[in-house]
């Protein structure tokens, strides 16, 4: 983690055309920071309209096969490796908003040159941890969360000490589905659950707050971040989503960083930490409101327990996790695959591909290559 304060040169947003990749060019433009740099996945009208508006910023597109329009000669980069060496643009902040594997490298590159990542791409974390933290000790970066969860957690241990931590608790919406039965999910469509209740996110994510493998994510990351131990984060469901998550120390204390759904306050203290600026938005207004608190169900919603799991296996358990996961959601949104196969899907690949040391990139590759290759031939054979 990390926190100087906010002395960069610019700002370089990677996804640039997502939900969070555009509420960071949002934010970055409300603070008055120069945009050094976007990449996006591919050509598109929404990457030419950002760069319409920062005719000055550099650009990567990771299709390889991209050609840059006439104007974009000598600022335009194709390729993976072109959007790594962006991110390693020296003294700027780096929001990472890649959804998938794919944020990964970029991660590491933006670590190793010293900057600051604005880290909301689940990935880099949850599958490459230990290649993370690595990166960040060689290269002296620093990483402030994004998600709003652990954008909580981190504001709540300002001033603290880790080690007068007794848990975490992570907030979870519950999704569309809180409260059905196993029965009644088995029929449920891709569009319910791309129906949340709270959030306007990108159609895997959603899926996985609807499985609550979003949360299991959260759990793996937090570890991540900041050391504690599975047995002491803990998952509550909180469907007004205003509590984002919570902090409770030995003595009893509890900290809760609280307010309306909004996913442009932890980008901007992202990018502004530890000094806060004036932000958009409603402001919390609690007279009215009530605020429930449940269990997580995880004999229904089984995807949080193997996410515990695989982050107490730990090695290359946490990327199965994510690989399988991320093929069974597709599978699931073209109607291959029902709602619940998802979780069963997942947990055959992790019984199938033991945990290993996670030694290096190419070693972490491979493993995602195999856990994919792995959960298509159970979608298949489920649903040929």
């Amino acid at each position: 983690m990390g926190g100087a304060p906010l002395s960069a040169a610019g700002v370089v947003v990677l996804g640039v055309t997502g939900s969070i990749g555009s509420q960071a060019l949002e934010v970055a433009e409300g603070l008055g920071l120069p945009i050094l740099g976007v990449a996006a996945g591919h050509r598109s009208e929404a990457l030419e309209d950002v760069l319409r508006r920062h005719p000055e910023a550099r650009v990567a597109v990771a299709d390889p096969g991209a050609v840059p329009p006439a104007g974009w000669e000598g600022r335009f980069a194709a390729g993976e490796d072109a959007v790594a060496e962006l991110a390693a643009l020296r003294g700027a902040i780096v929001v990472n908003g890649i959804v998938g594997f794919a944020g990964l490298r970029p991660t590491l590159a933006a670590l190793e040159a010293g900057n600051r990542v604005a880290l909301a791409n689940k990935e880099s974390l949850v599958a490459g941890g230990p290649l993370v933290e690595a990166a960040r000790r060689r290269g002296g970066g620093t990483i402030v969360p994004v998600d709003s969860e652990h954008a909580a957690i981190f504001q709540c241990l300002v001033g603290e000490r880790i080690e007068d931590v007794a848990r975490f608790v992570i907030t979870a919406s519950g999704g569309p589905f809180r409260g059905r039965s196993r029965a009644q999910l088995a029929r449920v469509s891709p569009s319910e659950a791309l129906a949340h209740p709270t959030w306007k996110m990108g159609p895997r994510i959603t899926v996985d707050s609807a499985t609550l493998m979003n949360k299991a994510f959260e759990v793996i990351e937090a570890n991540r971040l900041f050391g504690l131990d599975y047995d002491r984060i803990a998952v509550v469901v909180h469907p007004q989503s205003f509590v984002h998550s919570l902090v409770e120390f030995v003595d009893g204390t509890v900290k809760a960083e609280l307010g309306p759904p909004d996913m442009r306050k932890p980008i901007q203290y992202a990018l502004t930490a530890p000094t806060r600026r004036p932000a958009p938005g409603r402001s919390l207004h609690l007279a009215g409101v009530t605020l429930t608190f449940e269990e997580p169900d995880v004999e229904v919603f089984r995807c949080l327990a193997l996410g515990y799991e695989a982050g107490r296996r730990g090695g290359t358990a946490p990327a199965v996790l994510n690989a399988a996961d991320e093929v069974a959601v597709a599978a699931f949104l073209e109607g291959r695959i029902g709602f619940l196969d998802i979780a069963e899907v997942v947990a055959e690949t992790l019984d199938r591909l033991p945990a290993t040391p996670v030694e290096d990139l190419d070693l972490l590759v491979a493993v995602d290559r195999e856990a994919r290759g792995i959960a298509g031939e159970i979608v298949a054979r489920r649903h040929p």
